[in-house]
Parts: structure tokens; C-alpha cells; sequence
């Protein structure tokens, strides 16, 4: 496992799952949401990210979460582990 997508239900714990897999697994981690959204709540225009989308899964090691519909084509081709989180994780025994 070098290039991890995690993917779920917003509020689902995906960006603490991330971080908590980084420590372990010793990979960088890269949250979409403090990406794309620049200061004031504005988005990152859709050309730019998908660029930079593209550039972080051009990496040999990485974890990614978010959901971000316009670039899970590209993630989900350059993920050798793809993790779908559904429930927050206080709810899973």
C-alpha cells in the first residue's frame, strides 16, 4: 500500500482515518478539502484542480482523502488501495 484514496459520507472521520494511516504506514497525506478551498470559501477553479490532482497522484507515495466527484477518475487510476468509509468511526465496534 504507497497510494491510498479514502473515500465516504462527509463527517465520516475519512480526514482523521487519513492521518491516523500516515503515522502508521509512514506515507504523506494529503486532505482535498484544505486544497481546494481557498481563503473566503472559494474554489479552486476545475482546470487548476484536476491539474493539481494530477500532480499528487504522479507521486510514488501518498494517502488522499475526500470525495471530490470531478477528479475521482484520476485517484482511483493511481490507487493501488481504495477505502471506502461510510460510518463515523466512533459507531464501528
Amino acid at each position: 500500500m504507497q497510494r491510498i484514496v479514502i473515500i465516504g459520507c462527509g463527517g465520516s472521520g475519512k480526514s482523521t482515518l487519513a492521518s491516523r494511516l500516515a503515522g502508521l504506514l509512514g506515507l504523506p497525506v494529503q486532505h482535498l478539502d484544505q486544497l481546494y478551498w481557498r481563503p473566503g470559501w472559494v474554489a479552486t477553479p476545475d482546470p487548476q484542480w484536476r491539474s493539481t490532482v494530477a500532480e499528487l497522484c504522479g507521486r510514488p507515495a501518498w494517502i488522499i482523502d475526500g470525495n471530490y466527484g470531478g477528479t475521482m477518475d484520476v485517484r482511483l487510476a493511481a490507487a493501488d488501495t481504495i477505502v471506502s468509509w461510510m460510518y463515523p468511526p466512533e459507531s464501528v465496534p
